[in-house]
Parts: C-alpha cells; structure tokens; sequence
C-alpha cells in the first residue's frame, strides 16, 4: 500500500492510551487495566442467561439471546454499563467434540454479529458448528447495546443527491458544515459517554464477553474492522488468546489508523470498479453496456448525467447510484446485479435501480444508528488532520487518478476533523515470539476496502501467524464465502489450531473463486445480492461507504 503522507493535525489531544514496548502482554492504565479485571471477574460469577431472542433480532427460535454488561469507563468499573446482546446456536456435535464459543465480529465499525448464529446452516460452517457454539454479539452502541445517535431520524437527508467526483468550492463548503453539524450532533445526543465508545474499549469488552461466557481463553474470529479491535485484543490479553482468525484485516499500524488507512481505500476501489468494468464489458452480449471497461464507464456517467436532471423515481439521483455502485468494490456477488440495472436503466425500465439504490424508509429511532457508531470510533480512536485545507489537498490529488470513491469516503469521515470528543493515541499492535498462539490471516488479494498491505503488515506485526491468500481476487470477507481452499485452512485451524508454512514467515495461496455468472435481462427477477453471513457480503460497507446525504 503507497500509503499518502498524514500531515497538518494540530489540536491539543488527550492520550487515554499508552504505547508499549514490543513483547509486553499488557497496555493500559493501571485503572483501565484494573477496570478490565474487575469487569471480566463480575461477568464470569454472573454468566449470561440465554433465553429466547427479542423479535427485534429477528431470529429463529433455536437460536438464543441474552446479555452482558460492559462498563461505560473501564476506568470507573462500579459506575455506569452498557448492557451488550449477544446471541448463540449451540455446537451441534457430540459433547466430547465440543471446542468451546467462536466469538464472531463481521467489522463496521458499527455492524452486529448477533445473525452470526445462522451460519450453522450452511455448509461451509457444518463442520465447525459441530464443535463450537457460534456466538454474536451487538457491540457497544450498536443495536440494542447502549445505541449511539448523531442524527433525528427526521433529518436524515432521502431525497436525490449529488455527488460529485470532482466537487466545486460551493459544495465544499455545504459539505463542511454538514460535517459541523453532524459532529455537533454527536456530542449532544449521545453526551459525555461519547468518549467511550473506541476501539481500546470494543477489545476490553471482548475480554468481559469471553469470561461471561465461561471461556478459559477466547476463540474469535473478526473481518475487516474486526480484526483490527481483535488484533488490539491480541496485543492487550495474549494470555487470553486460544484461536484468532483474521479475515480482510485491517492495517494496524499507528501511523495508518484511521486517515490514512480511509485515503488507500481511493486507490484501491479504483482498480476494484476496474476489475468491474472490465468484466461488464465482457459479457456485452448480455447486458449491452460497452465492450470495453472505458465504454462501460461512459454508459455510467451517460446514467449519472441523467439522474442528476431527472432522478429515478424521484428518489434515485447521483448519491444514491454511487451508493449502490460502491457494493461492487465489496462484493463480486454484486456485479450482475448492478450490471442489470444500468442496463435495464438505459433501456427504459428504471425499475431494477430503483429497487437496488433507492434510500429505504428511516423512520425508527436507530434509524443511522451504524453510521453513528462508525463515526464515533474512528474519530475517537486517533487523530485526525483537524484543517479542511489537508482533506481538501489529499483528496483533490487522489481524485485525479482514482475519482471513483475519493470524495465519497472524504465527506463520510468529515466530522473528525470537527470532532469534540478527546482522542486516544492508536496502540502499537505487536507480539514477539512466544508471546501469542498461531492466529490465522485471510486475505483477497485485490481487496478494496481493507488493501492486500494491511494483511502484510499484520502478518508483519503478530509473530508467527500465518497468511492465507485468495489471489486476483478481491471479495471483501473470504472465510465461509465460495472459496474451497481457504475455506479449507480456515475450517482445519479452527478445528485443530494447525496453519499452513512453515516458520519464519507462514503463508499459503489459493487460487480465485470463478467471476460471477452474467445473468441474462430475462432472469432480472432472480437476482439476489449477496446475505448477511460470513463470506458472503457479511462485512457491509466496513470503511467505507456512502456520503452522508444517501
């Protein structure tokens, strides 16, 4: 990853982290660390009582919900908590095989897992639902879990909106006070509890989960920004480590975390909505688009012209098709589906792009309620350049050469250059040598939101993992997904805790999934995108996504 150079952060910031020497299990403030131990020793005496599931959930009757309380501040362990879901299907395989909990975190931030459960059903899971309990959970400020508001649900924008690939000054600054605002909003609805809600905080309440479920020690897998509060886990509570798999990870290091990370994600997306262009264009028998992936992108903007004078439906317009486009960046699942609907579009029929790109109805009191979360993590948990001029710089010349997702990901994580919560200081993740078990890293290739360098540098930073690799592929969320090899290595590591390679540096390869079948216009209706569910889309629009007004 060619990572863009941070510069012009200023402002005062409050470290509520310390730095730790490589090769030390703990990092923390003696009260924060305290904080961890009184809260995991209290949810281990309490348990969690499994009853059936909230219809809020959504699940079905097999799988159980229940609760676990986290404190707000791990450095005022008897004061305020966050009562945490968690959900759970029991291992399905004789008792004596059993392994114990597989803790799951699909990424976000801001995104459940408490569906988790339901992989137990497909195929892929069969072998290791035999063995373990799949265990969900909705972390702090999600769902249930204490939930964060930034926003009425009454002013979230749902009309047709702009967005513009290369945006003029007047934009800008209607951006930057949308920004202002939103940030502002932050701060007053959810109050002085705003602070709390971080990645170091999302690691600690993991540890109170694994003891509120009677574990020993914790057997988790995360994708996308799951691994990056999991690999902070690693770094915090080695000792507590059983199994770890990383999938999509996220670069950890400081440096990265969280600009800069979010601007690699421009260039990235690019040759992703290339790789798309370049398989529409291959099948122009089917959907009409152009035989070449620069014909494509011109049938796209000929729609994008279009719906900015006239939107679909009075509901779809430039923001919300670049919205609906940005899935192809994550999930190859997507392409036909979207392929369709620009077809069918510049047929006459707008129906299929309504149906995909349309803003659904907003009206419950969670309603933004990811979006909230996901802003309010990434602005607590490190600094951000707090001067318009560096975004403005940064994404002005990241536009020239990847447009496709520059600006949209530069309005979405605006509000931290306004923020008014403290930030903390990122934690150097790194074990040395036999500090941490084997954990096992999967990685596509051609990844859009998490790029194929954040799995090298974690490999780099978590002595003796291992890394799995999808090559010229680049699915966001490979584990469970179409991929037999990898989910070959993922199944025999959770069952046997055995990585491929040797030492020093452990590493296998697959070879990629097959590309998407073209579906032809007479099949439109059996469509389907991608379900929630590891491997397949689980990971949804982790960060990265639309602009705050689709």
């Amino acid at each position: 990853m060619k990572a863009l150079v941070l510069s012009g952060v200023v402002g005062s910031l409050v470290l509520t982290s310390l730095a730790i020497p490589p090769g030390r299990a703990l990092d923390a403030p003696p009260s924060e660390m305290g904080g961890t131990l009184i809260a995991a020793r209290r949810a281990a005496a309490e348990g969690i009582r499994f009853t059936t599931c909230p219809a809020e959930e959504k699940l079905p009757p097999h799988i159980t919900c229940g609760t676990v309380r986290v404190p707000v501040d791990y450095a005022d362990p008897d004061g305020a908590s966050i009562p945490l879901t968690v959900s759970r299907v029991e291992a399905s395989g004789p008792a004596a095989d059993r392994q114990g909990a597989l803790v799951y975190n699909p990424g976000g931030p801001g995104a459940s897992s408490t569906f988790f459960p339901l992989a137990a059903e497909l195929p892929a899971w069969k072998r290791i639902s035999a063995a373990y309990d799949l265990v969900g959970y909705a972390p702090r400020g999600v769902g249930r879990s204490a939930p964060v508001s930034c926003q009425d649900p009454a002013d979230r924008a749902t009309g047709p909106t702009p967005a513009p690939t290369h945006p003029s000054e007047v934009f800008k600054r209607e951006r930057i006070a949308r920004a202002k605002t939103y940030a502002q909003g932050c701060a007053t609805r959810t109050g002085t509890a705003l602070r709390h809600y971080h990645s170091l905080n999302n690691a600690r309440d993991l540890e109170v989960l694994r003891a509120a479920l009677d574990e020993p020690k914790l057997t988790y897998m995360g994708a996308s920004y799951g691994t990056y509060f999991g690999a902070l886990y690693a770094t915090l509570f080695p000792h507590r480590v059983r199994r770890m798999v990383f999938d999509a990870p996220v670069d950890p290091a400081p440096r990265q975390v969280w600009y800069v990370n979010n601007l690699d994600q421009s260039p990235a997306f690019e040759r992703r909505w290339a790789d798309f262009r370049t398989w529409v264009a291959g099948h122009d028998k089917v959907y009409g688009l152009g035989t070449t992936a620069r014909e494509v992108q011109a049938s796209y903007e000929k729609v994008r012209v279009e719906l900015a004078a006239s939107p679909a439906g009075g509901k779809v317009g430039q923001g919300q098709l670049h919205a609906a486009m940005l899935d192809v960046g994550y999930h190859d699942g997507f392409w036909a589906l979207r392929a369709n609907a620009l077809s069918r579009y510049l047929k006459g029929d707008p129906k299929p792009l309504i149906e995909q790109a349309a803003p659904a109805p907003e009206t419950s009191p969670d309603a933004g309620n990811g979006r909230a979360v996901y802003t309010a993590v990434e602005c607590n948990d490190a600094p951000w350049p707090e001067d318009f001029a560096v975004w403005d710089r940064d994404n002005t010349r990241l536009a020239e050469t990847a447009p496709f997702e520059t600006w949209d990901n530069a309005w979405l994580n605006l509000p931290c250059a306004y923020w008014k919560a403290p930030r903390q200081m990122p934690l150097d993740v790194r074990t040395g040598p036999g500090v941490l078990p084997p954990v096992l890293i999967l990685a596509a290739e051609r990844d859009a939101a998490t790029p194929y360098e954040g799995a090298l540098e974690l490999q780099r930073r978590l002595w003796g993992s291992a890394l799995v690799t999808e090559r010229d592929a680049g699915t966001h969320g490979i584990g469970g997904g179409p991929n037999a090899c990898v989910n070959g290595y993922l199944e025999t590591y959770l069952l046997t805790g055995a990585v491929p390679g040797g030492t020093p540096v452990r590493r296998a390869s697959c070879a990629p999934h097959p590309e998407p079948d073209p579906v032809s216009l007479e099949r439109r209706a059996e469509l389907r995108p991608p379900s929630d569910l590891p491997g397949q889309g689980v990971t949804a629009r982790p960060l990265a996504g639309p602009s705050p007004s689709s």
